[in-house]
């Protein structure tokens, strides 16, 4: 079976917010969507593992901000590649409001938010998916929503070209990249917790 295919079905990228005893936090996903119009509720599924998975299961509620096409790869570097258990995400980061249920949304590289009240979580194993009550919305742009395919061509910046030679497993999820000759059967990637099986080798030659 070729796992690859599954990364050919068109992903939505966003980023999910949650505030909890004050503190504020976001991450990106992809697992956004809509399941009923009437009445109107979203799913989103998230890694155990990561603080905001935990920060909306404890609260509740949380808001999903639409990347759009005009985004830059700083959002995801911001957003995606590193953790909210180790750094405020939100200090300093000026692109932001907040809504009416009292959690941040995200006002620049998007082009809407969606705030939401949880009504029933499904244990995936390694992941919880929360079903969702849509409680506000709005538009903040009339950008074309950035796909996951989009952001590999478009925003994903490209690597730069030199003469030196090494080994690298790229994180087909996320991008991270990890560096040595053999990826453990083990790896966890440490930004959207995917397995080894979820990241591609990338030849040696002309790679920083």
């Amino acid at each position: 079976m070729n796992n690859n295919a599954m990364f050919k079905i068109s992903y939505g990228l966003f980023v999910i917010t949650a505030k909890e005893n004050g503190f504020d936090n976001g991450c990106i996903i992809n697992t956004a969507q809509q399941v009923t119009t009437e009445p109107n509720r979203i799913s989103v599924t998230l890694n155990k593992s990561g603080k905001t998975h935990n920060m909306i299961k404890n609260t509740g509620v949380f808001n999903i901000s639409v990347i759009s096409e005009d985004a830059h790869f700083e959002l995801f570097k911001h957003f995606g590649f590193q953790s909210g258990a180790s750094c405020n995400k939100f200090d300093g980061f000026e692109a932001a409001k907040r809504s009416d249920n009292g959690v941040l949304y995200i006002t620049a590289g998007i082009n809407s938010y969606i705030s939401a009240k949880i009504i029933q979580e499904i244990d995936l194993g390694t992941h919880t998916m929360f079903i969702a009550d849509v409680t506000n919305a709005d538009i903040i742009s009339d950008t074309l929503s950035a796909t996951y395919a989009y952001y590999h061509s478009n925003i994903k910046p490209k690597p730069n070209e030199k003469k030196i030679k090494k080994t690298v497993w790229r994180c087909k999820v996320c991008g991270y990249e990890y560096e040595g000759e053999e990826l453990p059967e083990d790896f966890i990637c440490p930004l959207c917790k995917h397995p080894a099986s979820d990241f591609e080798k990338i030849e040696t030659s002309n790679i920083v």
